[in-house]
């Protein structure tokens, strides 16, 4: 399909899961009324951003993929005739648990799942304390209206993780996330913070010809406020559409696959690759060590 409505879900989350689960499906359906046929759910949409601190009570979120909330979301997703990009916490085994997005056609059949590959540690994001770093290497899902690639949030920053997707066929990137100011913070470090992540998301587009859909929560939680702005970009990195920073948003836009072969001709970054000349980027450092 050259043209494909894709559709948003921006929310603040709640200490039920249940509850945050219920709230998804609500917003899944509105975003189908509006004509969405891909539909992305922010990360770890099924509570509170919960890596605020290191707590083994939290490890109780976590479920099997598939599981429960994919049972649920499929059901959903085959009723309305629609895709869904569902970021939830998995517990693979005991003591195992990964950030992962699953991927449910609009038949309601799961595609798979993606694994969040790089993993932050910071002051108020203490990731590395629940997650095991992703091991399925990078993914696309060949859905019923695109060929899609769903990276997580820290990977945000890692134009590798983009470009290997992109190679992969992805028509569309898909950055569900989880990021925000500290509540302490200045307003011109907000506006760099966001400006930033805004624009390495943007730069993906251009280097790779590919549409990029970030998806972000608001609300704030335990001294942290998330920043909302989830947006389209297209293939050019030009703004499509960019959302409020404080409220809740569905938001569905067309976006026109053709114009990947458009901007790849015109602006050939794929063909003149030197592939023969990359070797050194699988080093950590280029310091002879």
């Amino acid at each position: 399909m050259s043209k494909v409505k894709v559709g948003i879900v921006q929310t603040t989350c709640v200490a039920d899961k249940q509850q945050n689960l219920d709230k998804a499906i609500v917003k899944i359906r509105e975003a189908a009324a509006k004509g969405a046929q891909i539909v992305c759910l922010q990360e770890l949409f099924t509570s509170l951003y919960f890596c605020d601190e290191e707590n083994y009570d939290n490890f109780k979120l976590a479920e099997s993929i598939p599981g429960p909330s994919t049972d649920a979301l499929s059901a959903v997703a085959a009723e309305l005739g629609v895709v869904v990009i569902a970021s939830l916490f998995e517990k693979r085994a005991q003591g195992v648990y990964h950030n992962t997005t699953a991927v449910l056609d609009a038949d309601g059949a799961y595609l798979g799942k993606y694994r969040k590959m790089h993993i932050p540690d910071d002051p108020g994001f203490y990731e590395k304390f629940y997650f095991t770093p992703g091991d399925l290497g990078y993914k696309t899902f060949k859905t019923k209206f695109a060929t899609i690639g769903v990276l997580i949030c820290w990977d945000q920053w890692y134009p590798e993780a983009a470009r290997i997707t992109a190679l992969m066929g992805a028509e569309i990137l898909f950055y569900p996330t989880a990021i925000g100011w500290a509540t302490t913070q200045d307003e011109a470090t907000n506006t760099k913070q966001y400006n930033a992540w805004q624009t390495i998301q943007r730069s993906h587009a251009v280097a790779n010809g590919v549409h990029v859909v970030s998806v972000n929560r608001v609300g704030e939680e335990a001294g942290v406020k998330f920043w909302g702005g989830s947006f389209f970009a297209d293939p050019f990195g030009e703004l499509l559409h960019q959302t409020t920073v404080d409220e809740e948003e569905v938001i569905v836009k067309e976006l026109d696959l053709d114009r990947s072969d458009y901007y790849r001709s015109h602006w050939p970054f794929l063909r003149d690759r030197r592939i023969d000349s990359y070797q050194p980027i699988t080093k950590r450092l280029l310091d002879n060590d």
